[in-house]
């Protein structure tokens, strides 16, 4: 069922503020095994959190912008007799885990224009006060899978 990564049990927790999180969401950010580079941009943006909000730590604001992405239910497609339904189902944690990160990434990238380190302090400030695309993008998810609960009962 999909890919297993050794993430889990080889993951060491970042350097800077100890958090398995923070390191799991710098893998995901890094491309072509940059991870310089990908660590740079993550703490110049907490560092740009930091300056707008100064009573909180700018990793509990990263944590607490990540746990509002994350989605509780999503629909999945079922073949029943020749046809497909959208049928909702709970989100398992690693799951919902991995799709935060996915969406506030893709937030990040589609918007453009500006350094890479000050869209993900903007879009982790707007998730942290639950708004901005990823919280979008979770709203719609949970609205999909809020319409199709007459096929709930397809899930087994």
């Amino acid at each position: 069922m999909g890919r297993w990564t050794a993430s889990k049990t080889t993951l060491k927790p970042d350097p800077k503020y100890g958090s398995i999180l923070a390191s799991k969401f710098v893998n995901c950010l890094m491309w072509s095994g940059k991870k310089s580079t990908a660590e740079a941009v993550f703490y110049d943006a907490l560092d740009k959190i930091h300056e707008k909000i100064t009573d909180v730590e700018p990793i509990q604001v990263f944590t607490q912008a990540l746990e509002n992405v994350k989605p509780n239910i999503e629909v999945r497609s079922k073949r029943v007799g020749g046809a497909s339904y959208q049928v909702p189902m709970q989100v398992s944690k690693a799951r919902q885990q991995s799709l935060a990160i996915r969406w506030i990434l893709g937030a990040i990238r589609e918007k453009k224009g500006r350094p890479t380190a000050e869209k993900l302090a903007v879009e982790l400030l707007a998730a942290y006060n639950r708004e901005g695309t990823a919280m979008t993008k979770r709203e719609n998810v949970h609205r999909m899978a809020d319409a199709n609960k007459a096929f709930a009962h397809f899930a087994w």
